[in-house]
């Protein structure tokens, strides 16, 4: 007789473990998020008025003027000097506030690319620069690598697209709001900002928690693998392959005290860690920067491919280049040699 016990056939509940874990990791994704966002908004919401007040006063382009003569060599109108400015000494996010600040300048999709190429090439300066020296690469010429790059492949892109005809379609900026930025009243002008801001907050979060899926999944780990055997063929040896990589993925500022340690342990060698940061200042956080700057209607073409090209070709010849340098002219040009943490 066929027992009449019924089997356990039913598809098992998700362990508690898991519901945990999710939990865990959402309220992880919001709270680092919450802390960006803080940290970001005391910097950019003094810039907002700031601009504001530069607009109802005239004075932008005359601020925008000493680097008038750089945009017009990438192809951009003067007043995105401004915009460039802004990344330079502080972060993206606050560039992206200065720039849709200037909701009268419509863009390109090329001069957008160029514009986010720049951007992501030289930013935040004084913070990553600072991370490079501690590392034990020359100021100068980091300074030059990043600030001369930026100018570089920003004219290559406006000559390329210039000449081919591409992209010629206005950017389709995500953040903007147009009925309200465009509004001379004060008050809508107000909640016109205070919606970017949102907008802002909300990308944040989601570029965190797409960052904590990939990992997850296992994606970083593949670009990981991928890049390995692209940074030795350019001439970084294995035992930076591990920084170089953190760079690129995570990005400079942070993966500065990976970097910084790595340094600092003795384990890389000093031209190493010169190469290797002189490639991520070029080439760095691939997804999460390159995602934001498509939100503003950059195109990958610029902000990732050619970037990531010119990075490893740059950095390539630079490896060609100091082979033929005398030892004592390379430290004083290029690399020193930092103290090392004490062996435990």
């Amino acid at each position: 007789m066929r027992d009449s016990t019924p089997t356990d056939t039913a598809p098992p509940h998700p362990p508690a473990h898991l519901a945990a874990t999710l939990r865990r990791a959402v309220w992880d994704v919001l709270a680092q998020s919450v802390r960006v966002c803080r940290e970001l908004f005391v910097v950019m919401i003094p810039v907002v008025i700031g601009v504001k007040v530069l607009q109802e006063l005239g004075a932008v382009p005359w601020l925008a003027m000493p680097l008038t003569p750089l945009m017009a060599l990438v192809g951009l109108p003067p007043e995105m000097g401004l915009v460039w400015a802004t990344a330079l000494l502080n972060n993206i996010y606050s560039a992206i506030i200065v720039f849709l600040a200037l909701g009268s300048v419509t863009l390109t999709q090329a001069q957008m690319t160029v514009l986010a190429t720049l951007i992501l090439v030289a930013h935040n300066l004084p913070v990553e620069l600072g991370i490079a020296r501690k590392s034990g690469a020359r100021l100068r010429f980091q300074l030059l690598a990043r600030f001369g790059g930026a100018l570089v492949l920003g004219m290559l892109l406006s000559a390329a697209y210039k000449a081919t005809g591409t992209l010629q379609a206005p950017a389709v900026v995500l953040f903007t709001h147009p009925e309200v930025s465009t509004n001379p009243s004060l008050w809508l002008w107000a909640v016109g900002e205070g919606q970017k801001l949102v907008s802002i907050a909300l990308v944040i979060t989601a570029l965190m928690a797409l960052m904590r899926l990939l990992t997850a999944v296992g994606a970083i780990g593949l670009l990981n693998r991928l890049l390995r055997p692209v940074l030795a063929l350019i001439g970084i040896g294995p035992a930076a392959s591990g920084i170089t990589v953190a760079g690129l993925t995570l990005g400079v500022a942070y993966g500065g005290g990976l970097i910084i340690h790595e340094a600092k342990s003795g384990r890389v060698d000093k031209r190493d860690v010169f190469f290797s940061l002189t490639l991520m200042g070029l080439c760095h956080s691939l997804i999460e920067d390159t995602l934001l700057m498509a939100m503003l209607g950059a195109q990958l073409s610029g902000i990732l491919w050619a970037r990531l090209a010119f990075a490893l070709a740059a950095t390539a010849l630079l490896v060609k280049c100091t082979a033929r340098l005398a030892p004592r002219l390379a430290d004083r040009l290029l690399w020193s040699t930092v103290a090392r943490i004490p062996a435990p």
